[in-house]
């Protein structure tokens, strides 16, 4: 058995091996982000609630001042009605 013959074959082997590899390396791929119609919605919508506030000022002042003057009053039937309203809302979406 020649020894020499094995040592040519492996170095042929090994020659295309490193020629693929570079080969491959070569080529001028690029990666490309494309981003949905909706994924920009997305995008644009929490930009703008981060760049707004959380309490809206002009709904919160004339309540938080009839609460400190003591004449803020809630309708206890109206109150009910909301109560009962999110129970059945959330009853349903359990059945």
């Amino acid at each position: 058995m020649r020894i020499e013959a094995y040592t040519q074959v492996q170095k042929l082997y090994d020659n295309r091996k490193t020629t693929r590899a570079v080969a491959a390396g070569s080529t001028a791929a690029s990666d490309r982000l494309q981003i949905s119609s909706l994924g920009k919605d997305i995008q644009w919508v929490k930009q703008a609630l981060s760049e707004s506030g959380d309490i809206r000022e002009d709904i919160v002042a004339p309540v938080k001042a009839k609460v400190q003057s003591g004449t803020y009053e809630v309708s206890t039937e109206r109150f009910a009605d909301k109560l009962l309203e999110k129970f059945l809302e959330k009853y349903e979406e359990l059945r």
